[in-house]
């Protein structure tokens, strides 16, 4: 079997990412509650208790909000660096302690079949990480919660074959918007969210041959919509000629429904 996937859930609300390859199950992230999760999983006939493990990325309530939860529930082990541990262990409840493991950055941890390489991102948490999964020569990354997105990860990403990459906010309503100056002021900074516009010029330079899918997600429920970073970002990849629509295409995530179990 090949890689497999579903955007369970992505947005300010939510964040979770299922992966399946023929030895192992994951849940990256699980930042909606364990009810909501478990409707996530239906969604795509799948079931918690069924996972190997859960893989945390940094510990903001909206990625880890359900882990403790389904932890307890399923007997899972979850995974994080040691700073992202101290981070949430708290928030996460009482764990034993064969459930607790370490998966530290910019290391390459191997699960069964899958290989799993992380790198750090740029934004404003104890020790955040993402991860490019390599499966079979396939290789597929997920970036998002970045204040920008670094030259160290622009290198390490490129050419996947899928993204699932954060385009959190429209330049435009987020300076607009309702917010207060402080929050748009973390938003925009280097330890923020990515936008739209630059979501596509780092795609631009990343994206490659072999690429087919890229996943626009974590977008802000006040500040983005479906319609608009999908015309932002074809809009920029048109101009730099990177091969979108024919080479490979733009598909949506959504907060509360999950995409369609695909296999690379």
């Amino acid at each position: 079997m090949a890689l497999s996937f579903s955007v369970l859930a992505s947005g300010s609300t939510g964040n979770a990412v299922y992966i399946e390859t023929e030895q192992q199950r994951l849940l990256i992230d699980a930042g909606l509650s364990g009810k909501k999760m478990e409707n996530l999983f239906a969604q795509i006939s799948r079931h918690p208790g069924d996972i190997d493990g859960i893989i945390i990325t940094h510990e903001h309530s909206d990625h880890i909000k359900g882990a403790g939860i389904l932890a307890r529930k399923y007997h899972l082990p979850i995974y994080a660096n040691p700073k992202t541990w101290k981070a949430m262990e708290e928030s996460l409840g009482t764990l034993k302690t064969e459930q607790k493991f370490t998966f530290a950055q910019n290391s390459v941890a191997s699960f069964a079949d899958l290989d799993i390489e992380s790198f750090p991102v740029s934004h404003d948490a104890a020790d955040p990480m993402f991860f490019v999964f390599h499966h079979q020569g396939k290789k597929f990354t997920l970036a998002t919660d970045m204040g920008y997105v670094t030259e160290q990860t622009k290198g390490l990403i490129r050419d996947s074959d899928m993204y699932v990459f954060e385009t959190n906010h429209d330049l435009n309503m987020l300076r607009m918007g309702r917010y207060p100056w402080n929050v748009k002021r973390r938003i925009l900074g280097d330890t923020g969210h990515v936008s739209n516009e630059d979501a596509a010029s780092a795609l631009a330079e990343v994206v490659g041959d072999r690429t087919r899918r890229v996943y626009l997600a974590h977008l802000s429920q006040d500040n983005n919509m479906k319609e608009l970073a999908r015309m932002s970002v074809k809009q920029i990849l048109e101009e730099e000629e990177a091969g979108i629509g024919f080479t490979f295409h733009l598909y949506d995530t959504d907060p509360y429904e999950a995409t369609p179990l695909v296999t690379l």
